[in-house]
């Protein structure tokens, strides 16, 4: 399947493919729900970076079935280890989303203290790996970490997401050989958004060769899945944890969406591609095309789901005003200069001690 396209919604949103995983209704709800929330959260804080609440923000607009979908498909226990565009998979295990504004903010609340920049969350309790600014490194370590698992035969895999632009890094086959080789219990996912902040997909060669078809050069399997049907991504999942945990090794799969929004709050992407072009939601809306698969099976209504719209965005309001009573980026509590010397070592070595006790003598 790596230079075909699993998908299992046809054009009348209804399942119509040897792939369709047959999800209950209460689980489709679910995913809803959770893809829902995650883009009114990340509207929310758009607005909020350009009020000048916070200095940076990166949304995953159209890409929020990648996150969901394979999150529900995967364990409590599997470790994930994702890009700076996957905030879903915290939304989706539970994480409170107070706590992820408060890290945007870098607030009192801030369970990181201000120790990493926006977006990039971190929770060891969700077993959510700390996300890197640097391209590529989660691919290796996700590895690591499945071969550490599969040795102490804890029965968990190790998932792991980078953009298509960071298949031209150096992790990147890293990652696909030792995988290969030791059979990590891991899947590799190349979220292909089709846009490496300006650089189209088809300069990294996406159009001619799909990346999912670079897992056949390593031995592995490579699938290729529309990353906005979320029953297919699903689907595709499930089969390659089940695989994985089977003891078959890893699987590269990739999930071809769009970003519909920029790179970043300091990107313009009307700069490089057509102004509208997000407009015509190539694939389609991701939550569009799972609510109408609800109605199509005479599950719920326009009006329920315009209703649950609007409660999510009460919540998200009501969490914001609260993480806003922590401070933001101009306003509230700051910590003490002598921070900068905690939570670096487990014990502060000497030299610190002494560059601590150089910094409060000079105030």
């Amino acid at each position: 399947m790596a230079f075909g396209m699993i998908r299992v919604l046809d054009e009348g949103h209804r399942a119509a493919s040897p792939w369709n995983p047959e999800l209950p209704a209460g689980a489709l709800r679910d995913g809803l729900r959770h893809m829902s929330i995650t883009r009114l959260y990340d509207d929310r804080m758009l607005r909020m970076q350009r009020q000048g609440k916070m200095s940076f923000y990166l949304k995953c607009t159209g890409e929020e079935a990648v996150s969901v979908a394979q999150c529900m498909a995967l364990d409590d226990g599997d470790m994930l280890f994702p890009t700076y565009r996957q905030q879903a998979l915290l939304i989706t295990r539970g994480y409170p989303l107070l706590d992820m504004m408060c890290q945007c903010l870098s607030n009192a609340g801030d369970r990181l203290q201000g120790r990493q920049m926006p977006v990039m969350y971190s929770s060891d309790v969700h077993k959510f790996f700390s996300i890197s600014g640097n391209l590529g490194t989660q691919f290796s370590q996700a590895v690591g970490w499945a071969m550490a698992a599969e040795y102490r035969k804890t029965g968990d895999i190790a998932a792991a997401w980078v953009g298509e632009g960071t298949s031209a890094e150096a992790d990147f086959h890293y990652a696909l050989t030792f995988s290969a080789v030791y059979r990590a219990p891991v899947i590799l996912n190349v979220v292909n958004n089709q846009w490496a902040i300006s650089t189209s997909q088809n300069v990294a060669g996406g159009d001619a060769n799909p990346f999912a078809a670079r897992a056949i050069g390593y031995g592995i399997p490579g699938l290729r899945v529309d990353g906005n049907d979320f029953l297919a991504v699903f689907a595709a999942t499930r089969w390659a944890a089940q695989r994985a945990r089977a003891g078959a090794g890893p699987t590269l799969i990739e999930l071809y969406t769009y970003r519909a929004a920029a790179h970043s709050t300091s990107d313009d992407p009307g700069r490089y591609r057509p102004a509208d072009e997000w407009e015509h939601w190539p694939l389609g809306d991701p939550i569009a095309r799972l609510n109408q698969h609800l109605l199509a099976r005479g599950e719920g209504s326009e009006a329920a789901h315009e209703q649950t719209q609007a409660e999510l965005e009460d919540t998200v309001s009501r969490t914001w005003e609260e993480a806003l009573s922590l401070g933001t980026l101009n306003e509230g509590p700051r910590p003490p200069d002598s921070a900068m010397f905690e939570h670096v070592y487990k014990e502060m070595p000497p030299h610190l001690l002494e560059q601590r006790r150089q910094l409060e003598a000079i105030k």
